[in-house]
């Protein structure tokens, strides 16, 4: 082997291993939340995406710098992308809060990618495939299972886990989804448009965090009540949004698009995982069928897509 082969050897794998951390890292945050049950989840969210998205833009200033123009330009979709990155967080985590981290994190990433797909169409007019229709009634199954027969919230949010605040978390988680996928496509609609990855990310985070800080002083007298609250709020901060964030980032630069999302469908799993194990959740056999048909869901999805041949 080629000594310029082994190190591109290297490159990948450092690369397979920064997403596997930052996955990991990710499946942590509803976890984590539950160490401080004094929290809300408006609060939690705040603290996570709002801080650790202005870190973001910190890290990223050199960029915005070089692309200020550009971003003036694009101002519009700058704040689109904005205004998505403040919802999502809040939405994201009030759907643990209601229905528990195995559903809230599985109906929110497992959503993602659909509304994806939906956005393109409308938007960009791409078309809907056969993949994506047969990932589309997997994902959908695997929710209304989730909805009806899920059960999975933890002692905080309620004593006992009702069908209505198992729904109210599907569907925030949902809202989740739908707004991950809309800063994500409005990031890389930046990026068609001659803006940096950095820049582009480091503006809509920044901005994201910004929004997010007036929802921060309003929710977050908590985190300062008690150290163990405060502990939370900075490990949510600067551990799974920042360094996930910048872990995945040096990823994408060694490997490719399609291999780090691949190895990020492990989030859910891990987050499933700890939950049971942690936390405590115990999802009904039907809930996880649901919440394996939501990851056969991403599986499908994230495949290599066939060309097709005329």
């Amino acid at each position: 082997m080629s000594e310029v082969s082994v190190i591109r050897t290297d490159r990948v794998g450092l690369g397979i291993i920064c997403v596997l951390i930052a996955s990991f890292l990710w499946g942590t945050t509803g976890t984590a939340a539950t160490f401080a049950p004094e929290v809300g989840p408006l609060a939690i969210g705040a603290v996570a995406m709002g801080v650790g998205g202005l870190l973001q833009a910190l890290l990223a200033s050199r960029a915005l710098k070089r692309d200020k123009v550009k971003l003036q330009k694009q101002w519009m979709l700058v704040l689109f992308g904005a205004v998505s990155v403040a919802v999502y967080p809040l939405a994201f985590y009030s759907s643990m809060y209601l229905a528990g981290v195995t559903i809230g994190t599985v109906v929110t990433i497992g959503s993602a990618p659909l509304f994806s797909a939906l956005i393109e169409w409308i938007i960009d007019h791409k078309t809907l495939s056969k993949q994506w229709l047969a990932g589309a009634a997997l994902g959908l199954s695997g929710i209304v299972l989730l909805c009806f027969f899920g059960g999975g919230a933890h002692e905080v949010a309620s004593a006992t886990t009702t069908t209505g605040t198992t729904v109210a978390g599907v569907l925030l988680g949902l809202v989740g989804g739908l707004t991950y996928a809309l800063y994500a496509w409005a990031a890389h609609r930046l990026m068609c448009k001659g803006i940096s990855a950095k820049a582009a990310m480091g503006s809509i985070f920044g901005a994201g965090g910004l929004l997010l800080m007036p929802v921060l002083l309003i929710t977050g007298g908590a985190l300062l009540a008690s150290w163990n609250n405060a502990l939370v709020g900075a490990y949510m901060a600067i551990i799974p949004m920042f360094t996930g964030y910048v872990l995945f980032g040096y990823a994408l630069a060694r490997i490719s698009v399609s291999m780090a999302t691949t190895i990020t469908l492990t989030e859910p799993v891990i987050a499933a995982l700890l939950a049971v194990v942690i936390v405590g959740e115990n999802l009904s056999p039907l809930g996880w069928l649901g919440a394996l048909l939501v990851i056969f869901c991403l599986v499908i999805l994230s495949a290599p897509k066939k060309e097709q041949t005329y």
